[in-house]
């Protein structure tokens, strides 16, 4: 994965969860000037930013790591997936579509995760 790549994730995610820059750089710590590069591609966050970034942006810390690089990625059994939470292949996916095309999309994801855990019950 490319830095354009995570950086197209990192503010997918963003968007999804609501916040602008200013907001996502006070909760993390970060500055909201380095997140901009960082979104755009043009500096490669390190493991320190990955850290103030997860917990803000609803990763987990190893979720990143994985998509920066860091770390390998690691068989997934589904059942730590949580349901407000997108998943780092769908975001990539959808990361180069505009910002109205994704919040429809996690929406209807969102309806559909419901529907699905409503029949299970």
């Amino acid at each position: 994965m490319t830095n354009n790549d995570l950086g197209r994730i990192i503010r997918q995610q963003r968007v999804i969860k609501g916040l602008r820059l200013k907001d996502l750089s006070a909760s993390s710590g970060v500055s909201a000037s380095h997140l901009g590069r960082i979104e755009r591609g043009e500096r490669s966050p390190s493991a320190r930013t990955l850290r103030k970034l997860a917990q803000p942006l609803g990763f987990s810390e190893s979720e990143l790591f994985t998509l920066a690089g860091f770390m390998a990625p690691q068989p997934s059994t589904g059942a730590e997936k949580q349901l407000g939470q997108l998943d780092p292949y769908v975001a990539s996916v959808l990361s180069p579509e505009p910002v109205e095309v994704q919040r429809a999309v996690v929406t209807i994801l969102s309806v559909m995760k419901s529907l699905a855990k409503a029949s299970q019950a």
